[in-house]
Formats: structure tokens, sequence, C-alpha cells
């Protein structure tokens, strides 16, 4: 496992390469959890695995968490290390932003509504810093958590208009015991916090159950999935929209997202169940799927 600190490393482990397997990239914010290296071990599967750790800054609007989120490289290369993807890519800011940065991706409609309507400019943040990766990476494939599905969509819809030439797979969400989704924010919280928080997953499966129960009406789900939300300190969105242009459904079948965001002390949690709904029943299914344009 090589740790590469700058482009001209990065450049060099690319020409060096003395394999012809599919390039896998996972780019992550590090704070590594267990679902993190789920999607590596996803990817060692696809081919040779290149694993991100940067923090972005330009994802970040003032007054949000940039600077205490949580690094830790030296824990996150002892996680990665069983699992032996090939190269560490973690530059510094400089190395990413060498420059004041005056370019950037302005981002679909995927990016409406959801997270998009609290954090303005965060998807464009994000859009940026993937797009440095995959043109400074060369990926055949990138593998991201489908935790995220709104920016795994939105990442889907620049792919797809700008013919950037990468696979994208969404890994499912990875879960504690209790079903609360992984995520390094959930380091934010006291026992009894991460004991309300999982109120979230709670929510989704109430959804779940009233849809393989026969409902169909969109208000019915998200008042019932607000209703199971109350131990936490603030909701900030419930919805349910249709992948994968994130439109708001006309009718409650196909692929939808149940999409949720709250707040519990001081961290912001999201939570999302991705589910093909038909007469045969409802099933789980992906963010991108055979004939989706980022598939």
């Amino acid at each position: 496992m090589r740790l590469l600190r700058t482009r001209a490393e990065l450049h060099g482990f690319r020409t060096g390469r003395a394999t012809d397997r599919p390039l896998v990239l996972v780019p992550t914010m590090g704070a590594l959890h267990a679902g993190h290296l789920a999607l590596v071990e996803q990817a060692s599967r696809e081919g040779e695995v290149v694993v991100s750790v940067f923090v972005n800054p330009t994802q970040f609007a003032p007054g949000e968490d940039y600077d205490a989120y949580p690094r830790d490289l030296d824990r996150d290369l002892q996680a990665l290390a069983p699992l032996a993807p090939s190269a560490v890519f973690a530059p510094s800011r400089a190395e990413m932003y060498p420059r004041e940065i005056s370019v950037s991706v302005v981002p679909g409609p995927a990016a409406d509504g959801l997270c998009g309507a609290s954090r303005p400019g965060h998807f464009s943040g994000v859009l940026t810093v993937v797009l440095k990766l995959l043109n400074l990476v060369g990926p055949d494939v990138a593998v991201f958590g489908r935790k995220d599905a709104q920016q795994c969509l939105v990442i889907g819809e620049m792919v797809r208009d700008l013919d950037v030439p990468v696979r994208l797979i969404d890994h499912p969400t990875v879960r504690e015991p209790d079903g609360l989704a992984m995520s390094s924010r959930n380091a934010y919280l006291s026992q009894e916090a991460r004991t309300r928080a999982q109120a979230l997953y709670r929510a989704l499966a109430t959804a779940r159950r009233r849809l393989e129960d026969g409902e169909r009406d969109t208000a019915v789900l998200v008042e019932a999935m607000r209703a199971e939300l109350a131990p936490v300190d603030a909701i900030e969105y419930v919805e349910v929209r249709r992948v994968p242009d994130l439109a708001v459904p006309a009718r409650t079948e196909g692929r939808l997202l149940l999409a949720l965001a709250a707040r519990v002390e001081p961290a912001r949690l999201i939570d999302n169940l991705v589910l093909e709904v038909s007469d045969a029943g409802v099933r789980d299914a992906s963010l991108f799927e055979q004939g989706d344009a980022a598939s």
C-alpha cells in the first residue's frame, strides 16, 4: 500500500502500474469506519484500488464543521492495511488547490432540494473535487456510499453530461446493529444522543412497512416518518423522491428514494432507503442500475 501525498507521486503510480486490471477509486474524507471499508472491499472486487483521503474545504459552507471534522491519517492507514489497496492518495489542501479556484462545476437539477436546499454551494464543491480526483487518478470505476444518495446522483449527472469515462457504483449503506447508518459524524454524538439518532432508521423502516402493506400516498408516508423522528432535536427534511432524477414522483411506484435529514446535538445526520416499488412488492434497489447514464 503506497502513500501518495503529491500529484507527482500519483502520476508516478499511474504510469508505473504493472497490471491491466481496471483502476478503481474510492473517494473519502477520512475518519474511516466500517462503511468506508466496505466500499474498499467492493472496489477490490472490481480491480486495483486507490483510496483518496481528503477533507474538501469547498463543500463546507461558513459555520459548518470543516475545522472540527475528524482527521487521523495514521489511523485511516491502519484501518486500510488489511484490505491492501494499491495506493492511498492523501494530498494536502495546498496540493489539491494550489491557487484560488476560479472554475468550478455547476450541479444539475438533482442538486435541487433535499441537502441542496440548506447547503448552498455544497454540491458545486463536491462536484469540483470529485472531478479533480477523477482527472488526477484516471479510474475506470469509482465507488461511493449509497447513504449519500443525493451526492451520488448529482455526481452521476456530471459524469453523464460531461462525458467522464468512469463507471459509478453505489454501495449499500452500512449500519450499526441498531440500524444507525455509519457516519464519521456519529463521533460527535453522546451516548444519549446516539440512542435518539436511531429514530432516523426507525422512520425509514416505518415508511417501508407502510409501502409493503400497500400504502401509496406520499403525504401519509412522510407523516409516518415525521412521527418517528420525535426524539431528534430538529428535522431538516423528510421526503420521497424519484430515482434517478430526484423529481417529486407523480405516482408512488418505480425506483424511489425515502430521504431524511435531522440534527441530533451538534451532528447533522442523513439517511435514506432506495426502493423499487411495484405491484409485485417492495425491494431494495440501487441508485445506478442498468440503463442509467452513469452505470
